[in-house]
């Protein structure tokens, strides 16, 4: 097995130089090459898109209505012990929604004896880094025991694979991706009740600007039906067009390089809605085509003029046309793409960002890389709100070569290549080594860690099994 080298080496810091909003630093105006971008994206079809626009508007209140009625009913919770059949009977909803809890996914004990072990690590090693400083609620880790043990539990590694495959599609037979997991390291957090810190607001991951650049999504078309009128044959779960796309530009800290099908998480407590929790928009498509429209259109008359309903009706708003600015609401470069009230008013974030449910310890919560999610701002519950970042990745070059890359990350005990670099746990007492990880783990488990070589399965399409054997030449099998 030969070694990947490490590149784009990123400062130290921690998960709040991901957002504007968290970092504290003011968001500046983008380059005027944005507005050329923009003029591009919908030159010769403008009239498309505000036609588009409209039937936007009236689709996004429908639905506005009835996520706000429902709240955390409104999204699917599956059984693992009946992953299969439940898949097959809440399809239509997990693509609608975009966001699904998977229930028991590993034991409830088990799950919740992790944050211990956890807390033991951090405190046999009080040099780790973690958001805030002064009243730690995110840590810096990557590496502990009961992460590696988790993200290679063969449950966890069967529910990535089977959301993987029921749910996404490739409209391309050719297309260079399997739907086999490999593992991707990230931070986790121990909410502890009142905190008001970790307060971050509405926001998409995997990028911000580069949603409508042309070397970033661009490079798949992935939004290319919204910007040309037609966003009802827009498809969020098609892979072929996000193999290409590009979705960190900038080297942001924390700015995720990998593709993820779904973000994710494995709880470790028990919580409730208010306490500490998640909060999604659960309306995958409509959200996405609004957010990519929003810089092309203005309201005629300032809300502070009228009132709210009148504000937000499509006759009080225009295509910016010839006075078009460079601005694209929420995103900055190297930074997530943060959201608001305020910038984004007919999303009605202040209602359509829903709790979900009550999570348990070994419940697998994930949502589609693009859905809009929060958490709360004020841990309102009596015990801690725990969870392992555990996001749904593919096969494919680009996750390939980062995967090469994070093995030598954890061998030297680092963060991964997305995350803030310095030295991380690589002087930490009780680190796992490669030893423990084989210990612990199947197979499958260290395929996915980059340890063994991938193995095709025998239903692949051609373009899953090329990227299969190239996944194995670039990790060195």
């Amino acid at each position: 097995m030969t070694t990947v080298t490490q590149t784009r080496t990123k400062r130290e810091g921690n998960i709040s130089d991901s957002f504007v909003s968290l970092s504290g630093g003011a968001r500046a105006p983008l380059p005027q090459r944005f507005l050329e971008l923009k003029k591009t994206l919908v030159n010769g079809h403008e009239g498309r898109v505000v036609d588009s626009w409209n039937r936007l508007l009236a689709q996004l209140k429908q639905e506005n209505e009835i996520i706000a009625t429902e709240g955390p009913r409104v999204i699917p919770s599956l059984n693992f012990q009946d992953l299969d059949d439940d898949l097959v009977r809440l399809r239509d909803e997990l693509e609608k929604r975009g966001v699904a809890v998977i229930r028991g996914v590993l034991p409830e004990n088990e799950t919740r004896s992790f944050k211990n072990e956890i807390e033991e690590y951090v405190k046999q090693n009080p040099q780790t880094k973690a958001f805030p400083p002064n009243d730690p609620q995110v840590y810096e880790l990557y590496w502990s025991a009961p992460q590696l043990r988790a993200r290679a539990h063969p449950n966890l590694l069967r529910v990535q694979r089977v959301l993987m495959k029921h749910l996404w599609h490739t409209s391309d037979s050719q297309s260079a991706i399997s739907m086999s997991p490999v593992s991707y390291a990230d931070r986790l957090r121990i909410r502890q009740p009142g905190d008001t810190s970790f307060a971050l607001g509405p926001h998409i991951d995997g990028g911000s600007v580069e949603r409508w650049e042309l070397n970033g999504y661009g490079c798949g078309g992935v939004y290319n039906k919204i910007f040309e009128g037609t966003w009802e044959d827009y498809d969020p779960w098609d892979a072929s067009t996000r193999i290409p796309a590009i979705i960190d530009n900038y080297n942001g800290l924390g700015a995720c390089s990998m593709f993820r099908m779904f973000q994710g998480w494995l709880s470790m407590s028990t919580t409730n809605p208010f306490e500490g929790t998640l909060m999604v928009n659960p309306a995958i498509k409509l959200s996405t085509a609004y957010l990519l429209l929003r810089p092309f259109f203005r309201p005629v008359k300032d809300v502070n003029l009228m009132c709210r309903e009148e504000y937000l009706a499509a006759e009080n708003w225009e295509f910016v046309g010839s006075e078009m600015t460079s601005e694209l609401q929420g995103a900055t470069p190297g930074h997530g793409q943060e959201l608001n009230t305020v910038l984004h008013p007919h999303l009605d974030l202040s209602r359509t960002m829903v709790h979900v449910p009550t999570i348990k310890p070994g419940d697998f919560v994930v949502w589609h890389c693009d859905t809009i999610h929060a958490v709360d701002q004020v841990h309102k519950g009596n015990s801690d709100s725990s969870v392992l970042y555990i996001p749904v990745c593919p096969v494919t070059e680009r996750n390939a070569r980062y995967l090469g890359r994070q093995r030598n990350a954890f061998l030297n005990g680092t963060p991964g290549p997305d995350f803030p670099g310095g030295r991380g746990e690589a002087d930490h007492v009780n680190r796992p080594a490669e030893s423990y990880l084989r210990s612990y783990v199947n197979i499958e488990g260290l395929r996915a860690f980059g340890f063994e070589k991938l193995d095709p399965d025998r239903a692949d399409t051609i373009g899953a099994r090329n990227i299969t054997s190239l996944a194995n030449e670039i990790l060195g099998f």
